[in-house]
Order: structure tokens, then C-alpha cells, then sequence
């Protein structure tokens, strides 16, 4: 798991991105000469203080043919803890540690005397993907073999409105189900209120393969962009 904020350096002759910007942004693209700026929504981020600690996961996806090169996200409580999954290999950087999706992980593990709501808002610079040179290739004896990518992300991302939204996400073929996430979030220019998250009510359940969310919406979400997102985390395809 890669702390965050983590900015994957292009190289040691990386350049900063051309253009002033404002003391206020975020910093997914700090020395990267190229980069899309990718903006996620607003996620909830479940509260309460007993151990273990609830955990919220979120995917973000870069632009086809791109790549993750940078990371950030805004949080309005600093009680939020997060991180992302990134692979191992070397050297760590963009198309190794990361490819063109990324899963954010956030608890909150401040104590009960906050107050107020909590969400952040994760954030990608995307790089356009292209091939890397490698280094020596280290002796590895058998039956040793080097990490992979066993696991696969499925995600479906739902619309919510007033009212009984239901969806799911399935592992593929031959695939096994691992784990499974939902979570609820607002494309919002501002922190969504109290009023608001309170307004959407989930219950995720497991059978077999698949991971189903029901989410219930008050009417506060009629007036903006609310989503759902329901993932498996899957294992043995090919």
C-alpha cells in the first residue's frame, strides 16, 4: 500500500507542468511535463470508533491510453486515513506501481469528537502509456515465482435518484470472488453536506460470485449528481 499523497517520478530529468496554478490545487500532476488532470467525486467515508475501523473503497480510472503518473485527493476531515493499491515491481513509477485504474482506500480514524461529515475527492494524473526499458532479470529458482496480478477489479457504477436503486457486479468466467466494496458518492463542486449523505442508505450483501448493493435516496439527491458503486475484487481468470 502507497501512502498518500504519492507522486510517481518520470525519470530523473521531470519537468514541472507548464502554467501557473493556484496556491489552493491539488498536486497530481507536481513534476510531470504531461498530464491529464482527472477528478473523482466526492466519497463517503463511513464514520464511527470501534475497531476495526470501517473502510470505504473507491476506483478511479484515467482516459484510455493513459496511465496513472500522480496522485492526490482533498479530504475535509483530517481524520481520514487513505491509500491506494499499487503493485510491486521496479523501478516504482507509472505503469509498474500503477496502470490505468486506481482503488482508494479510506477509513476514518479520528476520534468520536468530530464533528461533520467525511468525504474526500480523489484525484489522478494520467500520463500517456508507453513501453519502459528493464533492468538485469534476477535468478529465480523454482518453485519461487515473482508477484503478479492475481486479482482483477470488476466495477459497476450506478446513478442514484430518489428512491430504490439495485445493482450488481459479477467476477467473470471462472473467476472467484475475493472480496467485495460499495460505496456511495457526489459529484459535488463542495463537500456534501450532512443532510445529504444522510440521505442514502446501502445494504451490500455477498452470494457466490457477486456483490449486491441496494441503495435507497432521499429527495436532496434529486438535485445533484449521485452515484453508486458496487465492485468485486476476483481472482483465478485468465
Amino acid at each position: 500500500m502507497k501512502r498518500l499523497v504519492l507522486l510517481l517520478a518520470v525519470g530523473s530529468s521531470a519537468v514541472l507542468a507548464v502554467g501557473a496554478r493556484p496556491a489552493a490545487a491539488t498536486n497530481e500532476c507536481r513534476g510531470l511535463m504531461i498530464c491529464v488532470r482527472v477528478a473523482g467525486p466526492w466519497v463517503v467515508v463511513p464514520r464511527g470508533t470501534r475497531a476495526p475501523r470501517r473502510k470505504v473503497q473507491f476506483q478511479l480510472s484515467c482516459p484510455r491510453g493513459y496511465v496513472i503518473g500522480g496522485m492526490d485527493a482533498e479530504l475535509t476531515n483530517r481524520g481520514i486515513d487513505i491509500s491506494f493499491d499499487g503493485k510491486l515491481g521496479s523501478p516504482v513509477g507509472p505503469g509498474v506501481t500503477t496502470s490505468r485504474a486506481a482503488v482508494f482506500v479510506a477509513s476514518y480514524v479520528g476520534p468520536d469528537t468530530a464533528t461533520g461529515p467525511a468525504s474526500f475527492r480523489p484525484h489522478l494524473g494520467c500520463l500517456p502509456a508507453s513501453g519502459g526499458g528493464s533492468g538485469p532479470v534476477p535468478y529465480r529458482p523454482n518453485p519461487v515465482v515473482p508477484p503478479g496480478e492475481p486479482t482483477i477489479h470488476r466495477v459497476r457504477t450506478l446513478r442514484l435518484h430518489p428512491g430504490t436503486v439495485r445493482g450488481s457486479q459479477a467476477c467473470g468466467s471462472g473467476e472467484l470472488l475475493v472480496s467485495g466494496w460499495s460505496a456511495v458518492a457526489f459529484y459535488t463542486a463542495k463537500p456534501p453536506t450532512a443532510e445529504l449523505i444522510s440521505s442514502v442508505a446501502t445494504a451490500q450483501t455477498i452470494r457466490g460470485a457477486r456483490v449486491s448493493v441496494v441503495a435507497r435516496a432521499g429527495p436532496a439527491v434529486g438535485g445533484v449528481r449521485a452515484i453508486v458503486q458496487v465492485g468485486a475484487v476476483c481472482a483465478g481468470g485468465r
